[in-house]
């Protein structure tokens, strides 16, 4: 039974299922769409919804049984998005095998390639005006969204997948962004069915998941721009560490809370205490990654989230501003010997040395 439903759901041109009939027709459409509405928001949000929704299904599973229809398919998409798309199908396919992408000549990237040139040449011979006006701008403004929604899917972790009706919908279960990584070869009718348990989850779809980021953390990001900021934030933190790093009990261990992104804690502690062995745990994986480029190996970084009022298993435990959960636990019962921890400036526990007036922030040791 489970056979000939399979062969009834592939009959025809279908390769897979007859309902990537939708993804051929909305294409056409598209296409349509822009004739009827050449402008900008169109053009942009034609280049980033089809990318990531038709030609993306189409580059993990072709919808056709023929080579020379899915060639034809690949031919009209690449017109269609000013993308050739055997060039955007080997970049995405390197991404998911995690491997630096190369570009490879194939006759049918040559002519896809030539296909777009082709289609830009005649614009700008024969709608010279609406190229530069509508279709340049629009065209720039959707790689720009593309390129937004790759870094959003990918922020806080390998994959992070966003399971709102409307959005898959409308984008064919796109937002199972986790599962898909795992599962790279389902078809996009079949995600839902491969939710994973443990899937990093944002309630935002890719494009406006900044919702996410705290104000702290969006702070923290306008200080990695700046050097001078940078090395205010360092200078004052470093004058509160070393008042408080003699009241220390004696530390051989170093768990820091959070932090990964601009690891100023850890670079002033591994000076302050130079035989602690320190760990940064972050349940950010690209925080991790970049206070890996700040500290290099000499650091144990663990990709795991802290809930306040466990042990920490170590001598020292810093909590950061930004800690999510019960700060006033941490307060009552120190999960560690010692404790810092950073905290508004009004908020007085323990023994505490002004961090910054600037910064409205405090340090506070709260010792067993």
């Amino acid at each position: 039974m489970a056979s000939t439903a399979w062969q009834l759901r592939a009959a025809g041109p279908w390769r897979f299922s007859h309902r990537d009939a939708v993804l051929v027709t909305l294409a056409a459409v598209h296409g349509a769409v822009i004739v009827v509405l050449p402008f900008v928001p169109v053009i942009a949000l034609g280049v980033w919804w089809n990318s990531n929704t038709i030609a993306h299904n189409f580059i993990h599973r072709p919808f056709f049984r023929s080579a020379a229809l899915n060639r034809l398919f690949s031919a009209a998409l690449s017109v269609l998005l000013g993308i050739p798309q055997r060039l955007w199908r080997d970049r995405h396919l390197a991404h998911h095998a995690g491997v630096k992408w190369r570009l490879t000549l194939s006759c049918q990237l040559l002519t896809e390639t030539a296909l777009v040139l082709g289609l830009w040449a005649l614009l700008a011979w024969l709608e010279p005006r609406f190229l530069m006006l509508a279709y340049v701008p629009g065209y720039l403004a959707g790689l720009g969204l593309c390129v937004a929604q790759g870094y959003w899917e990918h922020h806080s972790g390998p994959a992070v997948s966003h399971y709102g009706r409307l959005y898959n919908s409308l984008c064919f279960n796109d937002g199972y962004h986790a599962e898909h990584h795992s599962n790279p070869a389902v078809h996009w009718t079949e995600l839902p069915r491969h939710r994973e348990a443990g899937a990093d989850v944002s309630r935002w779809p890719a494009l406006l998941r900044w919702f996410d980021l705290s104000p702290l953390e969006i702070l923290e990001h306008l200080v990695l721009r700046s050097a001078g900021l940078r090395r205010l934030v360092l200078r004052v933190h470093e004058r509160a560490l070393q008042d408080l790093a003699s009241l220390l009990p004696p530390v051989r261990r170093v768990t820091i809370v959070g932090g990964g992104l601009f690891p100023r804690t850890a670079l002033i502690l591994r000076d302050l205490l130079p035989g602690a062995h320190i760990a940064i745990l972050d349940s950010n994986a690209r925080h991790l990654a970049t206070a890996r480029k700040w500290l290099g190996d000499g650091i144990e970084y663990r990709h795991e989230r802290y809930v306040p009022g466990w042990p920490a298993h170590s001598d020292l435990l810093v909590i950061p501003l930004c800690l999510s959960g019960d700060r006033a636990a941490i307060y009552r019962d120190p999960p560690a010997a010692a404790v810092l921890v950073h905290d508004w400036m009004w908020k007085r526990r323990g023994t505490g040395r002004l961090v910054s007036l600037m910064l409205l922030k405090r340090l506070n040791l709260v010792l067993r």
